[in-house]
């Protein structure tokens, strides 16, 4: 076990400022946000702060009336709170480790429970998985980011990106599946020898199946976002 003087413990955990711009690790499960401006953030994301921020609950009709009815009939949980002023801001969701995105023009869906934070230069729109309303209550719809700005995500341990070429197709659990590039549009595919086999219940039996050129992420660990429900026979 560790043991520090009062004065090394400080010195050893003590804000260090890398210099690397609006987004910077402060550790790989704690986003620093050198925020001058704004910012959107996960509701309930900030540990801490220094400077003049504010703190605005997204509003209802904030991002249009679109969103709200696609999230009103989607149940996605994502609920977002804007930063605003001058300071550092300090974000962390659980513990789970923190990737910053920069996109320059490029398209990425994520799934809303794994987005931290991302600048307001981003355009973003809650997007339904489609072909798979029949297959599970809720966790149809994600969050798609496109445009120049940082994003960053988060996942329980190490993320792990896997190319998707044309001909040959990656297919991923869905309560393990974090995000995916713009180029491609996920279908459900039902391994029905495993849904015999290990029964209805069975998790693997239903994957997400993603063809063409692009990538998609994935962690090590599974997560409820996906609820089958009655249409999944």
């Amino acid at each position: 076990m560790a043991r520090y003087s009062m004065t090394d413990f400080v010195r050893s955990a003590a804000q260090r400022d890398r210099g690397e711009g609006f987004f910077e690790l402060e550790s790989d499960r704690m986003l620093e946000v050198n925020l001058q401006g704004h910012v959107w953030t996960k509701t309930g994301s900030m540990v801490a702060h220094t400077g003049g921020i504010r703190f605005t609950r997204e509003g209802v009709l904030e991002h249009g009336l679109g969103r709200f009815l696609k999230r009103a009939v989607s149940g996605e949980g994502t609920q977002l709170t804007k930063a605003e002023g001058s300071g550092k801001l300090y974000l962390a969701d659980e513990g789970k480790k923190v990737t910053i995105l920069n996109l320059q023009n490029e398209d990425i869906f994520v799934n809303g429970n794994d987005v931290l934070a991302f600048e307001s230069t981003l355009r973003w729109d809650v997007k339904m998985m489609r072909k798979m309303a029949g297959m599970f209550a809720g966790g149809l719809f994600n969050m798609r980011f496109t445009g120049v700005g940082m994003l960053a995500i988060t996942t329980h341990f190490d993320p792990l990106a896997l190319a998707v070429n044309p001909g040959q197709p990656v297919f991923t659990d869905p309560n393990a599946t974090v995000a995916w590039s713009g180029t491609l549009s996920p279908s459900i595919h039902t391994d029905l020898s495993l849904k015999t086999f290990l029964g209805r219940g069975s998790g693997e039996s239903i994957q997400l199946k993603f063809e063409g050129q692009g990538f998609v992420v994935i962690q090590p660990k599974e997560e409820v976002y996906f609820q089958r429900g009655s249409g999944g026979d």
